[in-house]
């Protein structure tokens, strides 16, 4: 959502076009993906090779 806040507004209109804005969704858990995935190369190295690819 987007909230349009006119040049010159008063503190009074900013405070009510902010109070109108939905209450913010919880994002979902991404920590329980942590460790998911086990590599069997460096990650670091990998990435460095798929850098030098473009070159």
């Amino acid at each position: 959502m987007i909230t349009i806040i006119e040049k010159g507004a008063s503190s009074e209109k900013i405070r009510l076009a902010l109070k109108k804005r939905p209450v913010k969704i919880k994002s979902p858990d991404l920590k329980k993906y942590c460790g998911s995935i086990s590599l069997k190369e460096d990650p670091l190295k990998m990435q460095k090779k798929w850098r030098d690819e473009w070159e």
